[in-house]
């Protein structure tokens, strides 16, 4: 699960980095020093919840980061389609990161049948 998580987090804190120019130039805040704060410390918060999925925590917080994406279509309204697309992959590399994990486990406890 870590690896297909740390990807979307990874990801998407480029496009939140590649996203401040935007927010900070587009006239929607009145001070671009505002949008150039919280885009950097979103995408910091974004890398940093990289190194929590070892936790049992660690997904809780990368929803939580999913939700701070989404609400930075208040200040780039482009990005509640992007924090909307970031959210579903984020649901599949959950979902299919636990699979692969108990797929692992299971092959790792029970030892592998040879044909031939």
């Amino acid at each position: 699960m870590k690896v297909l998580c740390s990807a979307v987090l990874a990801i998407e804190a480029l496009i939140v980095l590649l996203a401040i120019p935007v927010a900070a130039t587009n006239g929607s805040v009145a001070n671009p020093g505002w949008a150039i704060g919280i885009g950097m410390g979103l995408a910091v918060l974004l890398v940093l919840a990289i190194g929590t999925l070892r936790r049992r925590w660690g997904v809780g917080f990368g929803w939580v980061m999913q939700v701070a994406v989404l609400a930075l279509g208040l200040l780039v309204p482009l990005m509640f389609i992007v924090g909307a697309i970031f959210t579903i992959l984020w649901f599949f590399a959950v979902r299919n990161g636990r699979r692969v994990d108990a797929l692992r486990a299971e092959r790792d406890a029970g030892p592998d049948e040879v044909a031939g």
